[in-house]
């Protein structure tokens, strides 16, 4: 299994909180296909420069998944920045766009279709933009975006979805809790994603005794897909302050009582860890009383679904979060935790950061260049810095941008970067 720990022991970590959230360290997947169609290296003089000629170039291969909505303007500004950020590290890429969920339906008729799927398989990464829009919301389930999704998911066989949830100096006055609640909160949600109630059977509609139309799901896990997860939490634990809370409704739940079960028997193995356990509606109560007690999160899928959400909006805004999804091998699944917001679709509205940070978290998790990927968290930092804002986390005093500009001003904070090293 692959597990979480540092591909580099003696680099000094850097201490701001998304740092803390996103600085995780994973070994990268096994590359299972090398692209021979790169793209051209950046046309950014400065960035040529920087890079050695002597040095082999390493080269990837990213599928993109823009999806819908506000999808395709994301995955645009996050595409340039990972390829500036990767020059100055001697890396290339070679990207593929592939159709998925909603525009996948209006091209072939299905949300996943299996070239998408079989591209995705064969990359080095995927980086996903959105998915849904009120245009299919009437279609049966198995011809809703969102299936798209669940099947790409279990298609790359990602099990642990990994959501850091930091509020940065920069944005403490734009939660909508007092500063003195927000202010310092850096947590990860550990979030098991291909079991539970999402996907266990039996599940359908039905007729009861009277005659009455049921619709019914099953919540269910086996021992092995609760110890994966234990596992990847605990090592993430570990990474961090070492403390995990373990989020269940064993009270109530025969599935929750067993992930309880395994979830201790797993702790004596990580005695630096300091284990706790939470109900599920009592942890979503404490992550807007007092979400600084939190440090690692580790849940089921439809509890970190829904906790994952509301920690986000502790942040600020959600259009600032990214996430991983990993697995035992094959490429990961990055992607920004919002939506499509397809009211705001095309608008140049849309916040890019998250998708931007999830570009990092690629780098990071999925190939293991830690360097890369602290290139673009500094300069998200940067970025903030400097006071520009998208409508969601606009305040007095800063300067309102889009979604184009605010890509614009991420890759001249890169770029920055070129100047103070020479």
């Amino acid at each position: 299994m692959v597990m979480i720990k540092s591909t580099n022991p003696t680099k000094k970590v850097q201490t701001t909180p998304m740092a803390a959230s996103l600085q995780l360290s994973a070994r990268p997947f096994k590359p299972h296909f090398q692209s021979k169609s790169l793209s051209k290296p950046s046309s950014i003089r400065l960035a040529t420069i920087r890079c050695s000629a002597a040095t082999p170039p390493k080269r990837y291969s990213i599928t993109l998944l823009p999806g819908d909505g506000i999808g395709p303007e994301v995955i645009s500004v996050a595409k340039n920045v990972l390829k500036l950020a990767g020059s100055l590290e001697g890396i290339e890429f070679g990207f593929q766009e592939m159709p998925v969920g909603g525009c996948a339906l209006d091209l072939t008729g299905v949300p996943l279709p299996e070239e998408t799927l079989l591209v995705a398989k064969q990359s080095d990464a995927v980086l996903l933009g959105a998915i849904g829009g009120y245009k299919w919301d009437s279609n049966e389930k198995h011809l809703k975006p969102e299936t798209g999704l669940l099947q790409l998911r279990s298609g790359l066989k990602v099990f642990a979805n990994l959501r850091p949830a930091s509020v940065l100096p920069q944005l403490v006055d734009a939660s909508t809790l007092k500063k003195e609640v927000a202010e310092g909160v850096d947590l990860m949600v550990v979030r098991e994603l291909t079991g539970g109630i999402y996907f266990g059977k039996p599940r359908g509609f039905s007729k009861n005794e009277n005659g009455e139309e049921i619709g019914f799901n099953t919540e269910v896990y086996a021992t092995y897909e609760i110890d994966r997860i234990a596992r990847i939490a605990f090592e993430t634990a570990q990474k961090r302050r070492g403390k995990l809370c373990s989020v269940d409704k064993a009270n109530v739940l025969e599935a929750s009582m067993l992930w309880r079960k395994r979830v201790t028997a797993m702790a004596s193995e990580y005695p630096d860890v300091e284990l706790s356990h939470m109900y599920v509606d009592n942890a979503a109560m404490q992550l807007v009383r007092n979400p600084k007690q939190f440090d690692t999160i580790v849940t089921n899928n439809i509890f970190g679904d829904i906790l994952s959400d509301e920690a986000s909006m502790i942040t600020g805004s959600i259009g600032m979060l990214p996430s991983a999804s990993v697995g035992e091998s094959g490429p990961g699944l990055f992607e920004p935790i919002h939506g499509s917001a397809p009211d705001i679709a095309g608008q140049d509205k849309a916040n890019p950061l998250a998708t931007v940070l999830s570009a990092a978290m690629l780098l990071r998790y999925g190939l293991g260049e830690g360097n890369a990927a602290k290139r673009i968290e500094t300069a998200v930092l940067d970025t903030l810095d400097r006071g520009f804002r998208t409508r969601d986390i606009y305040e007095a005093g800063t300067k309102l941008v889009g979604c184009k500009e605010m890509g614009e001003q991420v890759l001249k904070a890169v770029e920055s970067q070129i100047r103070a090293a020479v």
